[in-house]
């Protein structure tokens, strides 16, 4: 890669290489590589509250999406993430939150994300949120 083509494809980008100790509400993107037709992140710890007991949750949560123009940046993910910490959320709008926010920040062609919350009361949670 030229240094003129790595300029280009770090241009934009705040997150990442610096020292961040906070949530963010957004995803940084960077351009997508000629060629990549399909990515997937695993996080396995993504904690959130229940909205209505406020107990907390602990989900793992995979997303696939197919980059059009612009891929996500994971540093960026990790901490946007971070920002279910204290929401009070269902797993149901959580999975529809970060598949809303991965489309609007790359324009993917599509996106499916799947989150399983860890079992409490002896139920295991499991949803689905796919964008176009």
């Amino acid at each position: 890669m030229t240094d003129a083509a790595a300029s280009d494809a770090t241009e934009g980008l705040t997150i990442l290489g610096a020292t961040v100790r906070h949530p963010v509400e957004h995803l940084e993107t960077f351009p997508a590589p000629h060629g990549c037709t399909k990515v997937r992140f695993t996080c396995e710890e993504v904690t959130s509250m229940c909205p209505v007991t406020e107990q907390p949750d602990l989900s793992t949560v995979v997303i696939e999406y197919a980059p059009h123009e612009r891929c996500v940046e994971s540093k960026s993910l990790k901490l946007y993430l971070w920002s279910f910490r204290d929401a009070a959320v269902f797993a149901e709008q959580m999975a529809v939150d970060i598949a809303t926010e991965v489309h609007r920040a790359t324009a993917c062609t599509s996106v499916d994300v799947h989150v399983t919350q860890r079992p409490r009361g002896g139920i295991e949670t499991e949803t689905f949120a796919r964008l176009p």
